[in-house]
């Protein structure tokens, strides 16, 4: 089944399988089709065409998705990084932006990488 340009599981609960369209999680979800009046037990190959268009109608209406969501928050990002605001500047040099600890965690960014544990270290023998 297709619903606003994504591809939706047929053997999948309505209420699950609106969760592939981007910008829609399972509260959104719920939402939704508490309002268009459709049981998310139902699944979704067993739509009917009208409720189809409801859900159709209000996920258009009422909800950014996919490409215009992506949109604002590249846009929003940008302008972090335009007024150079800390948040800014950790995106600027892909670390995280969220207070997460760099000295142990986000080693592939830092550019250091251990295959295995002992691999980074230096031999005994060498020292």
């Amino acid at each position: 089944m297709r619903l606003v340009g994504i591809n939706i599981p047929d053997n999948k609960r309505i209420e699950i399988a609106l969760t592939y369209i981007y910008g829609i999680g399972r509260h959104s979800a719920s939402r939704i089709l508490k309002e268009t009046k459709i049981s998310p037990d139902k699944h979704s190959k067993d739509l009917n065409p009208q409720e189809i268009n409801r859900l159709k109608d209000m996920i258009e209406a009422g909800y950014k998705i996919e490409g215009e969501l992506r949109q604002v928050t590249r846009q929003n990002i940008n302008r972090l990084k335009e007024i150079q605001s800390y948040r800014g500047t950790r995106h600027m040099k892909k670390l995280p932006a969220r207070g997460q600890r760099t000295k142990t965690n986000s080693r592939t960014i830092r550019g250091n990488v251990r295959k295995t544990v002992g691999s980074g270290k230096r031999k005994a023998e060498l020292k």
